[in-house]
């Protein structure tokens, strides 16, 4: 007999940008779909260093199982890194380690999550966000974006209709929108946080990626300035886009009654993150190497990203429009249709792979009505030529 799979799974399907993975083993292609940073950018030396020092200082806590919570050297590390980021008074305890921060999204599912409960996110958003509450049965309520990020008087109006269990926001540099919130849209999402006691999860992977000057601070960061605003903000973050993916390693940080929840729920699904993993971020962090890292990150994808602007300009013109990305990983592009040029992304992708470059269609990244025109290109992982390359074969297929 067939197996019957649980009804959740009906509210869900394969991720769009996965199964366009399976097109890239075509020989030559130049890919910008992924959303992953470049693995030549990672400090492979700082992290041998990191793990060696592990083993060497305490083997025990790095190789047995560990707190749920997260391995306590770790979290006094990242509360540190978080404090210098302006988020003053920040305790260890304060937060929880969670296997990248994907998996704090997912706790939020399940913790805050029931058959038909509104959830507000962006249009655009982050697929996997989509996704994952979905599976928890979330009817997903789309707010609209533009280069300055959400826009706060229909936030507001979706909030008083709606009355969602939280709103989803990736304020700095968001994935797929680039956009970054204003500092005046920041503080007026707070105030809509406490207005309609709300909570806020700001999901920040991206915003240690900043090209020029610092991004305006996090909404976190910023609560001291909107009384009664901290209670209604869950912040997760994450090591992977600026450090390396394979660690694993983010963090969320909320009010304790959520996230004595969310460890519980936690305590289910993997006992706990990787303690060697943990233990190696912990020394990496302790070791002072992040900085540097980061300057050089942003060097590198600050370069790109300006030969991609420049390239899009000069070979696509008016057949394309979009706003250059100030930070992150990505550009978000809407075909204008001009000169007869094609307007359907899907069909520009499909054109695109034919002649040898991939990016992954807008569509769906809208939890509704999707805006079939727009498209996403990563520059993080082609090098200057290469993007160059890939623009002008994306200019034969448009």
């Amino acid at each position: 007999m067939p197996l019957t799979f649980a009804p959740r799974l009906d509210n869900v399907e394969t991720s769009a940008i996965r199964e366009l993975f399976k097109l890239l083993g075509k020989p030559g292609i130049i890919s910008f779909a992924g959303g992953f940073p470049d693995s030549a950018m990672f400090d492979v030396e700082g992290l041998r260093e990191a793990s060696q020092k592990a083993l060497a200082e305490e083997p025990g806590g790095a190789l047995q199982y560990g707190a749920t919570e997260g391995y306590e050297p770790l979290r006094a590390q990242l509360a540190a890194f978080m404090q210098a980021k302006g988020v003053a008074g920040l305790a260890p305890q304060e937060l929880i380690v969670t296997t990248g921060s994907q998996q704090a999204l997912d706790l939020l599912g399940k913790t805050l999550v029931g058959p038909g409960d509104k959830v507000i996110v962006e249009g655009p958003t982050f697929l996997a966000t989509i996704q994952c509450f979905r599976l928890y049965g979330a009817d997903l309520v789309s707010a609209p974006v533009d280069a300055d990020g959400v826009q706060v008087d229909r936030l507001e109006q979706l909030m008083a209709e709606h009355k969602p269990k939280f709103v989803y926001l990736i304020p700095t540099f968001g994935n797929p929108s680039g956009a970054m919130l204003s500092p005046e849209r920041r503080k007026r999402v707070l105030e809509l946080a406490v207005k309609y006691q709300t909570l806020i999860v700001e999901d920040d992977p991206y915003g240690d990626l900043y090209f020029g000057e610092a991004p305006p601070p996090s909404l976190l960061a910023l609560t001291p300035q909107v009384p009664g605003s901290r209670e209604w903000v869950a912040h997760c973050g994450s090591l992977s886009k600026v450090l390396s993916p394979g660690l694993r390693v983010g963090w969320m940080i909320a009010q304790p009654e959520l996230l004595a929840k969310a460890t519980m729920c936690k305590q289910f699904s993997d006992a706990h993150t990787s303690t060697f993993a943990q233990a190696t971020a912990a020394q990496y962090l302790k070791a002072g190497r992040m900085p540097a890292t980061l300057a050089n990150v942003r060097r590198v994808y600050a370069e790109r990203a300006q030969a991609m602007g420049a390239a899009l300009q000069r070979d696509l013109g008016d057949a394309v429009a979009f706003t250059q990305p100030q930070g992150g990983l990505f550009f978000w592009a809407r075909l204008t249709g001009a000169g007869g040029k094609v307007r359907d992304a899907g069909e520009f992708a499909k054109r695109a792979i034919e002649h040898g470059v991939a990016f992954v269609p807008g569509a769906p990244f809208f939890a509704r009505d999707a805006d079939v025109s727009t498209f996403r290109l990563s520059f993080a992982t082609a090098d200057v030529a290469r993007i160059e390359e890939g623009v002008g074969r994306l200019a034969k297929a448009i």
